[in-house]
């Protein structure tokens, strides 16, 4: 059962009931994606590389960070692909209630990222092309190291443990090029250890409102 919810800086979110979690930060939805995904991930990689840049998200969820990368990728003129594993996805009567267009903008865009063909790539914008593949994590299948930036953004270690595993990392550490990044809300001892142990660079960041601390981690 889903709940739609209004976080403290007014953007939705959603309460998945029988987990008894939320899909973003109860502080600000829209800050958590901001501060994590689009500050201290996509601007980041775009200092040290230029576009076209590849980008893999752990969960399509709302499309909060699909969109927020979409809006950054229109107004910088960036050239993104982006690829996103989603395997329980929004029925409309849910995403279409979200308040996202009016605090982002953008509606027929963000109706256009849930309304794509699944499995199917598509231009969205002459920027941005748009993948989303109605699979998990454990079944998606990465063509060649090719990503530059990966949005981890599934529900919690203590919820969905499987997805935070070191074989799930280690999947996800093939699949970036070198220079590539990890960002993610999760800054647990484990994680970090984990992606250590694979041979990132581990950093330890502050975190989105409400939240002590977050992860960026590179592949050298």
């Amino acid at each position: 059962m889903l709940k739609i919810i209004t976080t403290s800086d007014g953007s939705h979110s959603l309460l998945n009931e029988e987990l008894s979690e939320t899909y973003h930060s109860v502080h600000g939805a829209l800050q958590e994606s901001i501060h994590v995904f689009i500050r201290h991930g996509l601007a980041y990689i775009l200092q040290a590389r230029s576009a076209p840049i590849s980008i893999f998200e752990v969960g399509f969820g709302t499309g909060l960070n699909a969109l927020l990368t979409l809006q950054y990728s229109l107004t910088h003129q960036k050239r993104i692909s982006y690829t996103t594993v989603e395997a329980s996805p929004l029925p409309e009567e849910i995403w279409s209630r979200l308040n996202y267009d009016s605090l982002i903008g953008l509606p027929d865009e963000y109706k256009n990222l849930h309304q794509a063909t699944w499995g199917v790539v598509q231009s969205l914008t002459p920027h941005f092309n748009f993948l989303k593949v109605n699979e998990t994590l454990q079944q998606f299948k990465f063509s060649m190291p090719d990503i530059d930036l990966v949005y981890y953004d599934a529900f919690a270690p203590g919820k969905q443990p499987e997805l935070w595993s070191l074989t799930m990392l280690e999947k996800v550490f093939h699949a970036l090029r070198p220079g590539g990044v990890i960002v993610t809300y999760c800054a647990k001892g484990q994680l970090k250890r984990d992606l250590a142990s694979l041979g990132l660079i581990v950093e330890t960041l502050p975190g989105p409102p409400g939240k002590k601390e977050m992860v960026r981690a590179t592949k050298p």
